[in-house]
């Protein structure tokens, strides 16, 4: 006979079933009560349906919404440094989609509710693009003008940078980059423009500027925002791949790293400001995702908003929005949808247009070294092209070791605890080091720019110093000769070369942001145009020779298209990018008939880098971080199996049996441990695998039942069964079979380790249990997969510090 509490319809725990509750059992348990994280509790009296103020986790796909007149949202909360459950999280919004697909038809308002679903992903990637594009303009325009304030000021408009205050001079010839409007700092003292006294003022007000700069810009990232520092990209590929990272994507991340790479680049340090602004532009779409509940609520679908969030920031780094979309499905996202694809595309392309309308370069392009080339490649060029590859990726391997050796031992030594020493070190040293070389002296961009350049009739700079053969008034005739200004650049650039990699290897990774593609444009523009120098000059001395094959009559060879393609060697060879990379690098140019030298370097950049180290320097700073990322790249060629891998081996699973264990017991088992989850079995010496329960549902539902009036007690029986063993005596039983998993995911003891690896990429699992006919055995979590790949590879298992 049932006592007078089986009576009762009023059930207080959730009724809705997960689906696919696998979470990582390395987690610790979040704080209840979280403001912004609340989500909804159901109860059910008969057939109706009531919310409480209390947390739920998830919703299930098994749920029938004809039971209900209302369906919440629900919100899915993960704790700091932890993956998220891909599956579970795609399934509640599927399960949302259905709803608001029954219910359009009941009213106008739900019509307009529906409409308004379908197209806000398009709205949100729209307000994206504009927001990106609108903070890209921003910080291009303000590290124009501090990074001119080292050099003078313009004393007619002191909001003005030496560019923008020289477009109103009547000037037809200027002293190199200078006009009469722009004042140096010796100028602004009455001490002229050259001499002795000339040079050590403006070798002082650089080194204080620089200093000025870097202070503000550290002092900045360590009060407000820590999380603004580097060039982010590792980080959003950890993002992207289902890693929660609380703060990172933040309001204050986002407006410290934008005003701290305006000072970083501004300070002359060896960086750019590319990269950042992929963190830039993903911290924008994480902000304006949580006005889309569908977005904001759901962190696996947040990811396609960041992943066309991170299109838009390479975007309007470079001007270039197809790659942009490449870059985002190449290098950094982990879920990239067809949709994805299109959102990415449109956002990218709403941020360009953006960015082009604010025209912060005055020159009615994207990016400052925007260049057309008219000269074209003869075929033997190949060769010097592939060659440039093979140095890109030799450079960018050597450039990847000694950045990661120096960023471990920064990260284990006491050079670490003083961050802002440091920076100001490096500051001093590089600006002691660049100014008396004028390739080093200038702001990078414009070095890049100078590089990729043609030298016209009109270049008064030693770059373009040639000896020409003038047989008319306007154009010379013939192969040029290199002047003593040509020998005397090369001799400088080499110096700058081998000034701007050491510097850059100490540089990425101090406390201010910094990005890594513009520096690393650098270092191959000028491998590339010394080559480019090199051949020029052989073809003028000896234009016979078979291998230019009689094209070299009066120009066959561009210095400048060798800098292109020896920039985008480097970049490949120190980023492992190809398709990407190619685009990018075609729509700085404009060209079509160079993407042919462009994949050639990029392949052979590739091919060199992978077979001299197998990370790029993404992937090498995931590592030494101890970031939960597998590698979708990456093959797995052991023959290991589940057994192998799967936890614990040698002590009992901690597991919850399904109607033997009380509350009191159970509340022990949740202090004893810090797992994140529990397999439920049928009891403890059968170990049949019933389900699944997540450790914040029980921990709610046994808060919640002590709350009610139902009689839990400590005694009473907790049941994951659907009915109660009568003859009943003894306290009511806490039912939890609602809150139950019946579907996790589970393999066998004996499948092969490439299965499980595949089934952690492609489903996002946190989790799997191991089981042997129906027997539980163990889990394996994402932890111990990263752990058990490192092991095989001769690495440090414990350097995976994140579940």
């Amino acid at each position: 006979m049932e006592t007078d509490w089986l009576k009762k319809k009023n059930i207080t725990v959730p009724s809705v079933h997960t689906y696919q509750s696998v979470n990582g059992l390395a987690s610790k348990p979040s704080p209840e009560g979280s403001s912004d994280e609340e989500m909804i509790d159901l109860s059910v009296t008969g057939n109706k349906m009531r919310t409480d103020n209390i947390e739920n986790s998830h919703l299930n796909s098994n749920f029938h919404m004809g039971d209900t007149d209302d369906l919440p949202l629900g919100n899915q909360h993960y704790d700091d440094f932890h993956t998220i459950d891909w599956i579970r999280d795609i399934a509640r919004d599927r399960m949302r989609h259905r709803y608001i697909l029954k219910k359009k038809h009941e009213s106008i308002f739900n019509l307009v509710k529906g409409a308004h679903d379908a197209w806000s992903g398009w709205l949100c990637v729209f307000l994206v693009g504009v927001a990106a594009g609108t903070v890209a303009g921003i910080i291009d325009i303000g590290a124009g003008w501090m990074a001119d304030l080292r050099e003078g000021i313009c004393p007619q408009a002191f909001w003005l940078n030496r560019e923008q205050c020289c477009w109103s001079s009547n000037s037809t010839l200027f002293d190199g980059f200078l006009c009469p409007q722009w004042f140096l700092w010796p100028e602004v003292f009455s001490l002229g423009r050259t001499g002795a006294w000339a040079y050590i003022v403006q070798y002082y007000f650089y080194i204080v500027w620089s200093m000025f700069f870097a202070s503000l810009c550290v002092m900045l990232v360590r009060t407000f925002a820590p999380y603004a520092v580097g060039s982010g990209i590792p980080e959003i590929k950890t993002i992207l791949s289902g890693f929660i990272i609380r703060g990172y994507l933040g309001k204050w991340t986002l407006l410290i790293k934008s005003i701290g790479v305006m000072l970083a680049v501004s300070a002359g340090l060896s960086l750019g400001k590319e990269g950042p602004l992929v963190h830039v532009a993903c911290c924008i779409g994480n902000i304006i995702s949580y006005l889309f509940p569908k977005y904001g609520k759901n962190e696996a679908k947040k990811r396609e908003i960041l992943s066309a969030a991170a299109a838009a920031g390479v975007s309007v780094a470079f001007g270039a929005p197809i790659g942009g979309v490449l870059f985002s499905l190449e290098e950094v996202s982990y879920y990239f949808p067809l949709k994805t694809l299109w959102r990415s595309f449109f956002c990218a392309l709403v941020a360009a247009f953006v960015l082009r309308s604010i025209n912060p370069f005055g020159n009615d392009h994207l990016v400052l070294f925007y260049v057309e080339f008219t000269t074209p490649w003869i075929f033997f060029e190949l060769v010097p092209f592939i060659l440039l590859g093979v140095l890109g990726g030799i450079v960018g391997t050597i450039f990847i070791k000694a950045n990661i050796h120096m960023c471990r031992y920064r990260k284990h030594s006491k050079l670490g605890k003083y961050p802002i020493t440091e920076v100001l070190a490096v500051t001093f040293i590089t600006a002691i080091i660049s100014f008396p070389n004028q390739y080093t002296r200038m702001n990078t961009s414009e070095l890049i720019k100078h590089l990729f350049s043609q030298c016209g009739l009109a270049d008064v700079s030693d770059l373009c110093d040639y000896r020409r053969n003038y047989t008319s008034f306007k154009l010379p005739k013939g192969m040029p000769e290199a002047g003593s200004g040509v020998i005397s650049s090369v001799w400088q650039l080499i110096l700058a070369l081998i000034v701007k990699i050491v510097i850059t290897v100490f540089t990425f990774g101090i406390k201010v942001p910094a990005g890594l593609f513009i520096p690393s444009l650098a270092i191959g523009a000028i491998i590339g145009r010394v080559m480019g120098i090199g051949m020029e000059q052989l073809a003028f001395h000896y234009p016979d020779l078979w291998i230019f094959n009689g094209q070299c009559g009066d120009s066959c060879i561009t210095p400048g298209i060798y800098a292109m393609v020896g920039a985008a060697a480097a970049l490949g060879g120190v980023t492992r990018m190809t398709v990407s990379l190619v685009v990018i690098m075609f729509e700085l140019t404009g060209e079509v008939k160079y993407i042919v030298p462009l994949m050639a370097a990029a392949m052979a950049s590739k091919w060199v880098g992978d077979a001299l180290g197998r990370e790029g320097i993404y992937d090498a700073h995931i590592t030494l971080n101890g970031y939960p990322f597998l590698d979708s790249k990456e093959e797995f060629t052991h023959t290991t199996l589940a057994a192998d891998v799967m936890q614990p081996r040698s002590e009992p699973l901690a597991v919850v049996t399904q109607d033997s264990m009380t509350v009191e017991e159970t509340e022990n088992l949740l202090r004893e441990t810090d797992h994140n989850g529990f397999p439920v079995v049928v009891s403890q010496e059968s170990q049949y695998l019933v389900g699944f329960i997540l450790r914040k549902d029980l921990m709610l539902a046994i808060t919640n039942s002590k709350k009610s009036n139902d009689g839990i007690c400590s005694s009473s029986k907790v049941l994951f069964t659907d009915t109660v063993p009568t003859p009943w005596s003894g306290p009511p039983p806490l039912k939890l079979k609602k809150l139950l998993d019946l579907a996790p995911i589970t393999i066998t003891d004996e499948t092969p380790m490439e299965t499980v690896i595949d089934m952690f990429r492609k489903l996002g699992l946190r989790q799997v249990l191991v089981t042997h006919n129906g027997r539980l055995l163990g889990i394996i979590t994402k932890k111990d997969v990263l752990r058990h790949v490192k092991q095989l590879s001769n690495e440090d298992p414990e350097s995976v510090l994140f579940n």
